[in-house]
């Protein structure tokens, strides 16, 4: 079997984009909240010399329009679904996990830890992802940012605390300029940089954590072709998440597959996954 392919949370929306989505072997959601969130001002989205920045804000309808309206539209779209969780609190977090736990149709619960256009919630990673351990049996992934001061050992502790997987990694927080004005393109001035230039941060923090900890790693940030989601999987990803490219070419995940496919048996390996970790060893 291939490496999974997964979209990153909120790069697609599968019921505006369902041919998109149906080329992935799951569908991870935007980042739900306890509340309705109308997120940052505009302007929100710039793009870089290499990469973009988003400021987005966690725009959306609350965890209670999630599970009444656009849950069950997802669901029949047939796909696995991951649902990104995210909240100003360790109780926020509990919180949804709770609502979301007796729910057939979600998969896995992806923890949105690093998100760098809010404010962050009070308790550490590992105390957020213990409250969701107590809510929920269902499979919880951790996502860290790149920008921890020591990201394997910010693994070790949410493991630890009971998440069984992690994804790896969120934006880094970034600022661009009008050439113009010199004045900041974002309204809120900073936001989440990603795309090709975010790869050798991602592959780093692959790499520190695979070696740290024995769970499944997605890993996105940069990729553009199979040989970069070739890189993530030798560097310790079981799983490929494909982001920014999304929004300039919607037909990246079956063209990235095949690549995927071609690069690993040009380097002998009769499945990608029997790559991973080589970077490692």
């Amino acid at each position: 079997m291939s490496a999974p392919l997964l979209n990153g949370s909120g790069c697609l929306d599968a019921l505006t984009a369902p041919d998109v989505a149906a080329q992935f072997d799951a569908f991870v959601t935007k980042t739900i909240t306890p509340q309705s969130r109308e997120g940052n001002p505009p302007v929100r989205i710039a793009e870089t010399e290499a990469g973009m920045l988003n400021s987005i804000g966690l725009q959306g309808p609350g965890i209670e329009v999630f599970l009444a309206d656009t849950l069950p539209r997802l669901a029949a779209q047939h796909l696995p679904i991951w649902v990104s969780v995210g909240g100003f609190s360790a109780a926020d977090f509990g919180g949804i996990c709770e609502l979301l736990d007796g729910r057939r149709d979600i998969d896995v619960i992806e923890l949105n830890l690093s998100c760098p256009n809010v404010d962050e919630a009070p308790e550490s990673s590992a105390q957020i992802v213990a409250a969701c351990r107590a809510s929920t049996v269902k499979p919880l992934y951790a996502k860290l940012s790149p920008s921890l001061s020591d990201i394997a050992e910010s693994a070790r502790a949410v493991v630890a605390a009971g998440a069984d997987g992690l994804t790896l990694v969120n934006t880094l927080r970034g600022m661009a300029l009008d050439s113009a004005t010199l004045r900041p393109k974002l309204a809120r001035g900073f936001g989440g940089y990603s795309g090709p230039a975010l790869k050798p941060v991602a592959l780093a923090c692959v790499s520190a954590c695979a070696r740290a900890v024995d769970v499944p790693i997605v890993g996105l940030g940069g990729v553009w072709s199979g040989q970069d989601a070739l890189e993530l999987i030798a560097a310790g990803a079981s799983v490929v998440s494909l982001g920014t490219v999304l929004f300039s070419d919607p037909t990246a995940p079956n063209r990235i597959r095949m690549e995927l496919e071609a690069e690993s048996a040009a380097r002998g390996y009769a499945d990608p996954l029997d790559a991973r970790g080589a970077a490692n060893s």
